[in-house]
C-alpha cells in the first residue's frame, strides 16, 4: 500500500491542503475509513479545524487521534486485555520499592537514591530505555562497551539492576505507557479496520523507536499513508542532511520512512510539494515570510527596507517582559480589533516565567491560559499530609509538628497554634514521649492559666494524632495498611468537607485557577492511595520507607487545567505547546541560558556517557548537544506561526537580579533585518495602559520627586488616579509611603500614665535602655514586648547561671561561717560544684542537660567559676576590705532616698536593683564603701557613656550602698572606694619558658583584675591591694591603679578624689530624674545613639518594629561627642 510525503515549508498550507484533500475522499467513499495521527495535545484542535473545514459540519469517517488513543482503541476492538497501564506516579512508587530492596548491590547510586528528585531522574532513564525499546542484550552490549570506563561501568551496572527489578516487579501484572504502543504492534494486524483505511502522520517532528516499529506494522496493512514533513522547498528531501543544518530532523524522519516502506515493501508514490504563496500563512506579511526563507540558513541576505511585522523589545526583567505582552495585547484588543485568542505568547523558560504570566495578565484583566501541568506539593492538603507522616517518621520532632499545624486544617485556630508553639520551644519539648506525657510545667513569663489550655491541645492533638502514628510506626507494617490508616486520618480530620469550603471561596472571590486546584487535588490523592495500595499493597516496610513511596508519588502529582474559555491568550512552551491560528506571537525570553536552554545535568546519564555508547549501537535519547540543534528546529516552527506580527523580548536581568544577555537568536534576526531598531521598553510608558500596574510608575515619580521635577505625564497620571473611585485611596497611600516622616515621638500625658502609673518602677537597666533609644524602651517597658523564649543555652544564660552560682556560693560560705581569707582551695573547690550543680539541674527547665553541647557548657561554667572565685578570692586577700553583702536589693528599700526619688507632686520613681557585692573597710570614723557588679562579657567602665546615661548602673549602686551603709553606721562617714565591673572569664596566657606557676598565676590575676573607678587616696589604695605599700614603682593586679617610680599615681589609673565621686553621685541622680519625667511625659521618639562606633541597634531585637532607616525623613541617630575627660566633669558639674 503506498506511501506519500508531503512536504512545504513552515506555513505554507501542507496540513491545510491535505485536509480538504482528505475530506473531499471521505465525502467521495463514506465507507473508507480515514485516520489522522497526531501528537496528544494536538488532538482536540485538529479536530475542530476539521470540523470548521468540513462542508457539512462533522466528520463521521474520519477520526484523529494520538498514538496512545490508538492503543487503546484497537486494544478494545480487538478484544486484547491489556493489562493495567502503570502511569508516571505508579513507575515512581516501584522505582522507590526497587531501590530499597536492591540497595546493597548498588555501589554508586546507593547515596545517590536517597536524594530529592533523583528516583524522578531513574524513572526518567527507565521511560527512555522501555521508549528505546533496550532490552537485557541491548544492557549487555552497552556494558561490555564501557568495561574500560569503571565509573561509567558500574552506574550502568547499578541501572541494569534498577531496571531488571522494575521489568521484573511489573511482569504479568503491568505495564508501562511506553510498553503500550509495543503491545498495540504485536496486535494491529487483527484490527480489520485498517485495512483500506488512509492513514495521515501530521504534526510530527520525529518519532520514537516503538513508533516507528508500530508504523512498520501499519504501512502494509493501511490503504494508503500520508506522512506531513515539515522541509524546505529548496531541501532534497532524500538526501542525507548533516546535524548542524535546521531541516535535519526532518530529513531523518523520511529516511526511517523510506527504510520501513522498503522492508514493508511499500510503494512510495511522487511526493506533494506545497510551495510558497498562495494560501499560505505569510500570504500578507513578507517580512514573517522572509524570516521564514531565511531564518538559520547559510547565504541569507537582509531584509531591503524597512518593516513592522517583525519588533525585538528590552526589558528590565522577566515579569515587565509579560506586563508588556499583556500592555500590548491589551492596546491591540482595544484600538485594533484583535480576540484574546489571535495572540500567544511562548518561551523557552516556562517554569521560570509562568508565575509572572499569571500575575500580569490577571492585573491587565486578560483571560490566559498556560499550558502546564503545576505541581501540588505546595498544597496545604498535600503539606497536612506530608507533615502527618513525617511526625511518625520523626518522632513528633518540632518542624514536623509545626509544619502541620501550620497548613491551617486541624481544628486550632492560629493564635492557639502560635501559643502552643511558644510554648514548645520554650520548654524544648522534642520526641513522642514528651507529646505523651501530661504538660504541667510552666516557662518564665507565661501567662496564668495558659498550661492548662496547653495540656487542652496536646489531648486533643495526640488523640487526634495517636491512632494513626501508632500505625505506621508498627513493626511488619504493609503499605495497604498505612493507606488505609493514612485515609482514615484524612477522612478523621474530615478535609474533603475542608477543601470543598475552600474552593467555594475562591469561586466567589474569583480566583478559577485555585478553584481547579482544589477540585481535583482530593481525587488525585484517592487515585495515589488507591495505586499504591494496589501495585504495593502487601510489601512490607518501616515508616520512613512509607514516607518515602508517598513522597515519590506525590513528587508527580499534578494538576492540569482545561481551557476555560475559546477566547484566550495560550501561554505555552516553545517545544510542547502546539499553536494554531496565531495572529500575533509574542516570544519572551530570548535571553542566553534560556535559548538554547541550558539543561541541569544530562539525567543519569550524562552527554559523554551517552558518546561512549554510542560503540555499543544502541539507540538512545539525543545527547543535549543534539537537542541544542533540534532545539533550532523548533524555534523555527514557533517563529513562523504567527500571521500577523512577531514580537520578540529579552530582559536585561533574570529573575535572580542577576545580569542577563539576549541569546543569540537577537543577532540572527538583526542581521537579516538590519534595519529593525531594538525597542527599549523601561524608556517608554506602557504600563499607563493598566491602572494596577500604572501604580507603580505613579510610585516611581514620587521617588523621583525628591531629586528633580516630575515628567509631564507623571503629573497627568496623578491627578487621573485623585479622580478615579476606585484607585483613588490606594494612590493617596502611596503618597504617604513615598512622603513618609518618622511618626514616633511621644504619645499623650494619659497613655503614658495608663501604661506606667503615677509610680514609676524602674531599674538601672532600663533606665540606660530608654537613654539608648525611648523607642525601644517604650515597646519593651510601656507595651511589655518581649522576644519569644527559647529552650536553648545563650551567652546571657551563662551569665545568669554565673550570677545565681556566685550568689549561692558565698550563701555557703555564710552559713559555713568560713570567711573569703579562710578558704582553703579544696573546700572552694567543694563549694564551687555543689553550687554549680543546683542551679543547672533546674535551670531554664533542665536545658543543660538536653544536648551534649550543653553538657559541655556545664563544664565551661564550672571551670570559669572555679577560676572567678579563686581571683576573688585572691583579690580580697590581697587587701583588708570584707565581702560584706551580696546580691543586695532594694527594690522595697522605701527608705533609701536614692532609689525613692520624687517626680513631680504625684509622680514618683521607685528604682529597684540587686549589688552583686559589696565590700566595706572601717577605721575609726569612716566606712569606705566599694561596689562590684559581675559581668559575663566584656563590660569597661567609660565615663562618656555614663554622662550620655548609658551606664548608670554601677553609679546608682554606690548611691544606694552608701545609704545602707548609713543607715547601719549613723555615727561614722561613710565614702566611696570604688565602683567595679568584675568581667567573669577564664583568659588564656601563653606561659613564658622558665617561669614558676607563682609568676603564671600573678599575670592571670592581672587578667582577672576589676576595672572602673577607684579612689585616689594612697592609704585607701594601700587597704585595697597591700602591694600599694611598697616601694614604687607598682602596678596592681586587684584594682585599676599603679604607682610611678616617684610614688605618684600613674596616668594610667582610673583614680577620683572624694569630689569626683561627690560630682558623679550627684549627676547620675539628676540623670535619673531627668530618665524618669521624660518617660512619664510619653517620650518615644525613635532616635537611637551612636558613640563611636556603638550603636543599640545592632543587637535590638525591635528593629523591624521601629523601621529606623536613615533615608527617611525624621530618622537620624543622635550622634554623641566623646569628649577628654576633664572636660566631661566641667561639664558634669555644670548640668547638676
Amino acid at each position: 500500500m503506498p506511501l506519500q510525503f508531503v512536504f512545504g515549508n513552515s506555513g505554507s498550507g501542507k496540513s491545510w491542503t491535505l485536509y480538504h484533500k482528505i475530506i473531499e475522499e471521505s465525502m467521495e467513499h463514506p465507507q473508507r475509513q480515514y485516520l489522522i495521527l497526531v501528537p496528544e495535545q494536538f488532538t482536540m484542535q485538529t479536530q475542530k479545524d476539521l470540523v470548521a473545514m468540513h462542508p457539512r459540519g462533522g466528520i463521521m469517517n474520519i477520526d484523529v487521534v494520538s498514538f496512545e488513543r490508538l492503543a487503546f482503541r484497537v486494544m478494545e476492538e480487538v478484544g486484547e486485555d491489556m493489562g493495567q497501564v502503570l502511569e508516571e506516579t505508579g513507575k515512581s512508587l516501584v522505582l522507590r520499592k526497587v531501590a530499597q530492596k536492591k540497595k546493597k548491590e548498588l555501589k554508586v547510586l546507593k547515596e545517590q537514591i536517597k536524594k530529592p528528585g533523583y528516583i524522578a531522574q531513574l524513572k526518567s532513564t527507565v521511560s527512555e530505555f522501555t521508549q528505546y525499546h533496550v532490552g537485557p542484550e541491548d544492557m549487555e552490549r552497552m556494558l561490555r562497551a564501557v568495561e574500560e570506563k569503571p565509573q561509567l561501568y558500574y552506574k550502568l551496572r547499578d541501572i541494569q539492576i534498577l531496571y531488571q527489578g522494575f521489568m521484573d516487579y511489573l511482569r504479568g501484572t503491568y505495564i508501562t505507557a511506553e510498553q503500550v504502543l509495543e503491545m498495540l504492534s504485536r496486535v494491529i494486524w487483527k484490527w480489520q479496520r485498517l485495512e483500506d483505511c488512509v492513514v495521515v502522520l501530521d504534526g510530527f517532528t520525529g518519532f520514537t523507536p516503538v513508533q516507528y516499529r508500530l508504523l512498520e506494522e501499519i504501512f502494509p496493512r493501511a490503504g494508503k499513508v500520508y506522512a506531513v514533513i515539515t522541509l524546505d522547498e529548496k531541501e532534497d528531501p532524500y538526501s542525507p542532511g548533516s546535524p548542524h543544518k535546521l531541516f535535519f530532523m526532518s530529513k531523518q524522519t523520511v529516511h526511517r520512512l523510506l527504510q520501513i516502506a522498503r522492508r514493508t515493501r511499500t510503494e512510495v508514490e511522487k511526493e506533494i510539494c506545497i510551495r510558497r504563496g498562495g494560501k499560505g500563512r505569510f500570504v500578507h506579511s513578507p517580512a514573517l515570510a522572509y524570516l521564514e526563507q531565511n531564518i538559520f540558513r547559510y547565504g541569507s541576505r537582509p531584509y531591503p527596507g524597512k518593516q513592522e511585522e517583525i519588533e525585538i523589545r528590552i526589558c528590565k526583567t522577566p515579569q515587565s517582559e509579560m506586563e508588556m505582552a499583556a500592555d500590548e495585547i491589551r492596546r491591540l484588543v482595544r484600538e485594533e480589533g484583535y480576540r484574546y485568542r489571535d495572540f500567544a505568547v511562548v518561551t523557552g523558560d516556562m517554569e521560570g516565567y509562568a508565575s509572572y504570566a499569571a500575575w500580569a495578565f490577571e492585573d491587565a484583566g486578560i483571560p490566559c491560559f498556560l499550558d502546564q501541568k503545576h505541581s501540588v506539593l505546595m498544597n496545604p492538603f498535600i503539606e497536612f499530609i506530608r507533615a502527618a507522616v513525617e511526625i511518625a517518621a520523626e518522632n513528633y520532632s518540632y518542624d514536623s509538628v509545626f509544619r502541620f499545624l501550620r497548613c491551617g486544617l486541624t481544628e486550632l485556630i492560629p493564635e492557639e497554634v502560635d501559643l502552643l508553639e511558644n510554648y514548645v520551644i520554650a520548654l524544648g519539648i522534642r520526641g513522642t514521649k514528651r507529646w505523651e506525657e501530661e504538660w504541667i510545667r510552666r516557662y518564665r513569663g507565661q501567662e496564668e492559666g495558659e498550661t492548662v489550655q496547653m495540656e487542652r491541645i496536646r489531648s486533643f492533638l495526640m488523640a487526634s494524632l495517636h491512632p494513626f502514628i501508632s500505625t505506621l510506626k508498627k513493626k511488619g507494617l504493609t503499605v495497604r495498611e498505612g493507606v488505609t490508616a493514612l485515609y482514615q486520618f484524612i477522612v478523621g480530620f474530615r478535609l474533603q468537607e475542608k477543601l470543598k469550603h475552600q474552593e467555594e471561596l475562591f469561586r466567589s472571590s474569583g480566583e478559577y485557577a485555585m478553584v481547579k486546584e482544589y477540585s481535583q487535588i482530593y481525587e488525585i490523592i484517592m487515585e495515589l492511595l488507591d495505586k499504591m495500595a494496589d501495585v504495593l499493597g502487601e510489601e512490607r516496610v518501616t515508616v520512613k520507607e512509607f514516607q518515602e513511596l508517598l513522597e515519590a508519588g506525590l513528587q508527580e502529582a499534578k494538576v492540569g487545567v482545561i481551557p476555560p474559555s475559546a477566547d484566550q491568550v495560550l501561554v505555552g512552551d516553545i517545544e510542547r505547546t502546539r499553536l494554531k491560528d496565531v495572529r500575533i506571537l509574542f516570544f519572551a525570553g530570548v535571553n542566553d541560558g534560556v535559548i538554547p536552554k541550558k539543561e541541569s545535568g544530562g539525567g543519569l546519564l550524562s552527554d559523554i556517557d551517552r558518546e561512549y555508547l554510542r560503540g555499543s549501537r544502541v539507540e538512545l535519547a539525543p545527547t543535549q548537544k543534539e537537542n541544542h540543534d533540534n532545539q533550532r528546529f523548533y524555534l523555527y516552527l514557533n517563529m513562523t506561526k504567527p500571521r500577523d506580527r512577531l514580537i520578540l523580548s529579552y530582559s536585561r536581568t533574570n529573575g535572580k537580579g542577576e545580569s542577563s544577555n539576549p541569546a543569540y537568536l537577537i543577532r540572527s534576526i538583526q542581521h537579516i533585518f538590519p534595519e529593525l531598531t531594538l525597542r527599549d521598553m523601561e524608556e517608554e510608558t506602557g504600563c499607563l495602559e493598566n491602572p494596577v500596574r500604572g501604580l507603580e510608575y505613579l510610585g516611581k515619580g514620587f521617588r523621583e520627586a525628591f531629586d528633580r521635577e516630575p515628567r509631564g505625564d507623571w503629573k497627568e497620571l496623578w491627578s487621573w488616579y485623585l479622580r478615579s473611585p476606585n484607585y483613588r485611596d490606594t494612590a493617596k497611600k502611596l503618597a504617604e509611603a513615598a512622603f513618609y516622616t518618622n511618626p514616633h515621638d511621644h504619645i499623650s500625658l494619659s497613655a503614658a500614665r495608663a501604661l506606667y502609673g503615677t509610680t514609676l518602677e524602674n531599674s538601672p537597666t532600663r533606665l540606660e535602655r530608654f537613654a539608648a533609644c525611648a523607642f525601644a524602651h517604650f515597646l519593651e517597658h510601656g507595651l511589655g514586648l518581649r522576644e519569644r523564649i527559647q529552650y536553648q543555652f545563650n551567652a546571657m544564660d551563662m551569665g545568669n547561671v554565673l550570677h545565681t552560682a556566685l550568689e549561692l556560693f558565698a550563701r555557703k560560705l555564710g552559713l559555713l561561717g568560713i570567711s573569703w581569707r579562710e578558704l582553703g582551695e579544696e573546700k572552694r573547690l567543694t563549694l564551687v560544684e555543689e553550687s554549680v550543680e543546683e542551679i543547672i539541674n533546674d535551670y531554664g527547665n533542665t536545658v543543660l542537660h538536653s544536648s551534649a553541647r550543653n553538657e559541655y557548657m556545664i563544664a565551661r561554667v564550672k571551670r570559669m567559676m572555679n577560676r572567678t572565685v579563686w581571683a576573688l578570692q585572691k583579690q580580697v586577700e590581697r587587701g583588708d576590705f570584707v565581702p560584706r553583702r551580696f546580691e543586695v536589693s532594694f527594690s522595697m528599700a522605701d527608705s533609701l532616698k536614692s532609689v525613692n526619688i520624687a517626680l513631680s507632686e504625684e509622680e514618683e520613681m521607685k528604682l529597684k536593683g540587686r549589688i552583686d557585692r559589696l565590700d566595706t573597710y572601717e577605721d575609726g570614723n569612716h566606712v569606705y564603701v566599694k561596689v562590684i557588679d559581675y559581668k559575663s562579657g566584656n563590660t569597661s567602665f567609660d565615663l562618656v557613656a555614663l554622662y550620655h546615661g548609658l551606664q548608670l548602673q554601677l553609679v546608682l549602686y554606690l548611691n544606694a550602698a552608701v545609704e545602707i551603709e548609713q543607715q547601719e553606721h549613723p555615727g561614722k562617714e561613710v565614702k566611696p572606694a570604688g565602683i567595679f565591673y568584675y568581667n567573669i572569664k577564664d583568659p588564656v596566657v601563653d606561659k613564658v619558658p622558665g617561669e614558676s606557676l607563682e609568676d603564671l598565676n600573678e599575670r592571670i590575676l592581672k587578667n582577672l583584675r576589676v576595672n572602673g573607678l577607684v579612689t585616689g587616696e594612697k592609704e585607701i589604695l594601700e587597704r585595697m591591694d597591700q602591694g600599694f605599700s611598697g616601694p614604687p614603682p607598682y602596678i596592681s593586679s586587684v584594682v585599676p591603679a599603679a604607682f610611678n617610680k616617684d610614688g605618684s599615681l600613674s596616668r594610667t589609673s582610673a583614680a577620683v578624689n572624694d569630689y569626683q565621686f561627690g560630682i558623679l553621685r550627684e549627676y547620675v541622680d539628676k540623670k535619673i530624674r531627668d530618665i524618669g519625667t521624660d518617660i512619664l511625659k510619653g517620650n518615644v521618639k525613635v532616635s537611637p545613639y551612636q558613640l563611636g562606633q556603638k550603636n543599640p541597634c545592632t543587637y535590638c531585637p525591635y528593629h523591624g518594629v521601629c523601621g529606623f532607616d536613615e533615608k527617611i525623613p525624621g530618622y537620624s541617630f543622635r550622634r554623641l561627642g566623646t569628649l577628654p575627660s576633664e572636660e566631661l566633669w566641667e561639664k558634669m558639674k555644670e548640668e547638676m
